[in-house]
């Protein structure tokens, strides 16, 4: 998230600082908000090498669900806001989850509202859920917001759960096949170099490729996991440049069987995050905003982002919708619908009910596809090494008989 340095006044004089924020305009809220006055302020340029690494949030999303759940019913069954954060500090089993909301009581107890003490924990308690607890206490209503934001949470963790399974079987089979191969070329195949050596003659050119590719992987087994330690530190540093992570989420997104799914999961996030904070009354430009950080895809945040600004200049919020392909007309036609009616909450809502089972059938027909497609090519990759050692061997034995 951006940085800003400010330098302004609040009550005991001048002041100057850091403070981060999706964007200026929330800079200038938070800091209005905290009682200064600004006078200058300017964000923070962030490269590759300065930018804090993206360290995702500590506390398991069923853990977090269970919290709020239990929360909205302290709150309906007339337990301080106080007492109810006490008790759930002792009763959560997420240890980082346990240590904010200690932190957080301390705070209710000096007089701070929940907004507050639980916006200082920004791993654990997103911009989202800060704002929308802000719109709870506001409205009265805060038991009815935590039980909004358990379900936002809860279908967020079931549709993030079915993108996992569907990953699983075919990284996890090809983890194995990588292994396999690796192990075979490395112990198997070159026991029969000395053989093939001492029946001279030409080898079969399968045979050929399998003892170059086992002589290669032995010279420069260093170069293989050097290749794989600079991919992975090359994808980080990517997904903590905004530019560069532009260019990744384009590739994912265009990738085949997975890239639609994990299109309509982005889709079916952004919807629901709208909707919930839609539906707590948090302004449009600023739910924008925060979904906009949140969306966790970069193509669609910089639509988010035109769309906002759209809205701006008095525009509607779908145009630059439309003219993307990331967004199906479904999308901004439902939006289109709701801003007529003024029933956009209601209308994402569905929208994200949509997506979400869309993503729930697809990854299901994608796992039925997918495992015999990749026990197709673990049998391929060991048969084409087993067949370079039988054949030469065959040859072997006719000549031998």
């Amino acid at each position: 998230m951006p940085r800003f340095k400010y330098s302004g006044r609040d009550r005991k004089g001048k002041k100057s600082g850091v403070v981060t924020a999706g964007s200026r305009r929330e800079a200038l809220l938070q800091l209005k908000e905290n009682g200064i006055r600004t006078l200058e302020i300017a964000e923070i340029p962030e490269t590759v090498w300065t930018k804090e690494l993206t360290i995702s949030n500590p506390v398991k999303l069923q853990d977090f669900v269970i919290y709020l759940r239990q929360f909205s019913t302290l709150l309906r069954a007339g337990v301080p806001v106080v007492e109810a954060t006490a008790i759930l500090s002792q009763q959560t089993e997420s240890k980082a989850l346990k240590k904010a909301l200690i932190a957080a009581e301390q705070d209710l107890r000096e007089g701070n509202p929940l907004s507050e003490a639980v916006g200082r924990h920004k791993r654990i308690f997103t911009s989202m859920f800060v704002n929308m607890i802000k719109a709870g206490e506001a409205g009265g209503n805060l038991d009815d917001t935590l039980e909004r934001l358990a379900v936002h949470f809860e279908k967020q963790h079931f549709t993030k759960q079915k993108i996992i399974s569907a990953l699983a079987y075919p990284i996890t089979v090809g983890i194995i096949a990588i292994a396999v191969v690796i192990f075979l070329l490395v112990s198997v195949v070159p026991t029969f170099v000395d053989m093939f050596a001492d029946f001279g003659g030409e080898l079969p050119a399968i045979t050929q490729f399998v003892l170059n590719s086992s002589e290669w992987i032995q010279r420069f087994w260093w170069l293989v996991i050097l290749l794989f330690i600079v991919a992975f530190t090359t994808v980080v540093m990517m997904r903590n440049n905004k530019e560069a992570k532009y260019y990744l989420d384009f590739f994912v997104l265009k990738m085949p069987l997975f890239g639609k799914i994990l299109q309509k999961a982005a889709l079916a996030r952004m919807t629901r995050t709208l909707s919930s904070l839609f539906a707590s009354s948090v302004p449009i430009l600023q739910a924008l905003s925060m979904v906009e950080n949140i969306v966790g895809n970069e193509v669609i945040a910089r639509v988010i982002r035109k769309s906002r600004n759209s809205l701006e200049q008095g525009k509607s919020l779908t145009e630059p919708m439309r003219a993307h392909w990331v967004f199906p007309p479904l999308v901004s036609q439902m939006i289109a619908i709701g801003e007529e009616t003024g029933a956009l909450d209601s209308m994402l809502a569905k929208v994200a009910d949509f997506y979400e089972k869309e993503v729930e059938s697809s990854t299901d027909r994608l796992k039925s596809l997918i495992e015999p497609l990749m026990i197709v090519i673990l049998a391929a990759l060991v048969g084409t090494i087993v067949i370079a050692i039988i054949v030469p061997m065959f040859e072997i034995f006719q000549q031998v008989e």
